[in-house]
């Protein structure tokens, strides 16, 4: 790979207290995810991203942190994970960490002395108020579980300010202090061997609140900055973060006015997610179409990251009400399945109705497109999801290895798992499982395996440009390319369940003995390509022509 690994990596999330328990405890470990990398390499896998691994009371899943030099004891030492970067680096994974510092957890040990009154070296790392703020019930991050961002502390006589949960104070970063902190940790973990970061929630790190002030400016610099000092301890770092924002401000993020991309090296492309939400909905590309056409101009080196699915809800808060309430319908109708009233806390399968075509066409889709594709721990065999888990727990169950019981997961009795093993009906262990789909050459994960080893060979697609062909063709029907020196793909996804026929003529001139490289059944080889063929929920993946380099 080159020094921009990430433009065509393969990113593969998880966390380690759901995928694999070696020591019996009923809590995945780090053993258990070095025991597993063959799978992840088998996979395609080139980058391993794991959400929060520090020491935490763990109320909000390991984003409330009390140690940022360590790793949770339930996982193992700090010599795991060493161990764990080595193995990794031998089957040519990279490992990037949650960097969780726009907030501690109120255990953390500057809090707890921050707490004890302005004397304490601590008190201004996190952001007070002497009296009650005026925004205290504004910007709520989980609205219906938070009723306040400011919340009165006995022991300091004052109100702090947390934008997530109550027991999670924010750091205030305007004191340089915390700044010069922040950078010591990443260069703790760089030096460790990792190869960046995931930094969440970015608007919030960057932002200076103020007390009162409901839209408090933003510190970019501070992420120029930052970026720097990464780059320096690592030259191949990356960061790479989540700022669902207005797509106005996104450029904001990757690079100063100037076009400079000196900034985020990768955003998650919220905006296209929820984009792709409703094209799968509605079985219509327009939306995507628009995705793709409004998309703003990245400066070089800056990347989207593309997902269907991550460790949060599907968050549809950039959508109209209307097309909001259209996905609502198809994938998530009852109130059970939605959440904060913006979002669906299920898994793409059952979205899907279980539909093996619907599930590849999305992910072919997905994969496609302009980007770094991410994919989520458990999509690649169809895991469902336990609704009758709170909240976000209802898609962070254990991953679903094999017919033994808990799912291969964990020797442990089935109360002492840090979550139920999904059991029984369409999605339960007993059907949905690694080891029933390696013994099946058309299972998805075997599918999920051809695809990947497609996409690894067509450089184009991750770090190349990506347009939207204007065709002749049904209504369900998205053409797009990938052009770069390596040559070029065109794309042909039905999002509908007819087969159709497409006039793809305007790229006929450009096809140097193309075929399909990937497809949802044979196809005849495409000549004449005014007759285009793609079953329903159909897919082809066509090399044009190759280029000079690749």
């Amino acid at each position: 790979m080159s020094d921009r690994w990430y433009e065509q990596a393969v990113v593969y999330c998880l966390d380690i207290d759901t995928f694999d328990d070696a020591n019996g405890d009923g809590v995945g470990d780090i053993q258990g995810l070095i025991g597993r990398l063959d799978y992840l390499a088998r996979l395609g896998v080139t980058c391993l991203w794991l959400h929060p691994i520090h020491p935490s009371p763990n109320r909000d899943d390991g984003y409330d942190v009390t140690d940022f030099y360590n790793v949770d004891p339930r996982f193992g030492t700090l010599g795991d994970f060493a161990e764990l970067l080595h193995q990794a680096e031998n089957r040519g994974i990279k490992v990037i960490i949650d960097l969780v510092v726009n907030h501690t957890s109120d255990q953390h040990p500057w809090f707890q002395s921050a707490r004890k009154g302005p004397d304490s070296p601590f008190h201004d790392w996190f952001v007070w108020s002497d009296t009650e703020p005026a925004d205290r019930r504004q910007g709520m991050v989980f609205p219906g579980e938070q009723d306040e961002t400011w919340t009165y502390d006995r022991t300091a006589k004052k109100w702090f300010y947390h934008r997530f949960y109550k027991f999670q104070p924010d750091l205030n970063i305007k004191n340089p202090q915390v700044r010069e902190e922040i950078k010591k940790i990443c260069a703790f973990w760089l030096q460790l061997g990792v190869s960046g970061f995931r930094m969440d929630a970015v608007p919030f790190i960057i932002e200076q609140t103020e007390p009162g002030n409901a839209q408090s400016p933003k510190d970019f610099e501070f992420l120029a900055d930052l970026r720097q000092h990464v780059q320096w301890r690592r030259g191949d770092a990356v960061l790479l973060a989540e700022a669902n924002v207005e797509p106005e401000k996104l450029k904001e993020f990757f690079g100063d006015q100037g076009g400079s991309g000196n900034r985020l090296h990768m955003l998650f492309d919220f905006m296209l997610n929820g984009r792709l939400m409703l094209a799968l909905a509605r079985q219509d590309p327009e939306s995507v179409i628009d995705a793709l056409r409004d998309t703003p101009a990245l400066p070089a080196g800056a990347q989207w990251a593309t997902f269907l699915r991550n460790h949060d809800e599907v968050d549809l808060s950039r959508l109209t009400a209307e097309q909001r309430a259209d996905v609502f319908a198809a994938f998530g109708p009852d109130e059970s399945m939605q959440l904060y009233g913006r979002g669906i806390r299920r898994r793409l399968a059952p979205m899907l109705g279980g539909d093996r075509r619907r599930i590849e066409l999305a992910y072919a889709l997905q994969f496609s497109l302009r980007g770094t594709p991410v994919l989520r721990y458990g999509e690649e065999i169809g895991m469902g999801e336990d609704l009758s888990l709170h909240g976000r727990d209802a898609i962070r169950t254990p991953m679903q290895w094999s017919y033994l019981p808990n799912a291969g997961f964990s020797s442990a009795e089935p109360d002492q798992l840090v979550r139920p093993v999904i059991s029984g009906g369409e999605f339960g262990y007993d059907t949905v499982n690694v080891t029933a789909q390696r013994h099946d050459p058309a299972s998805l994960l075997s599918w999920f395996e051809r695809m990947i080893r497609t996409l690894r060979e067509a450089p184009e697609v991750g770090a190349g440009s990506c347009t939207h062909v204007d065709v002749t063709a049904p209504r369900g029907v998205l053409a797009h390319r990938a052009d770069s020196p390596a040559g070029t793909m065109l794309f042909v996804h039905n999002l509908s369940d007819e087969a159709a026929t497409v006039d793809l003529g305007v790229v006929a001139a450009e096809a140097d003995f193309p075929n399909d490289v990937l497809a949802d059944q044979e196809y005849p080889e495409p000549g004449d390509f005014t007759k285009i063929d793609v079953g329903g929920y159909g897919y082809r993946w066509i090399r044009l022509r190759r280029g000079t380099a690749g």
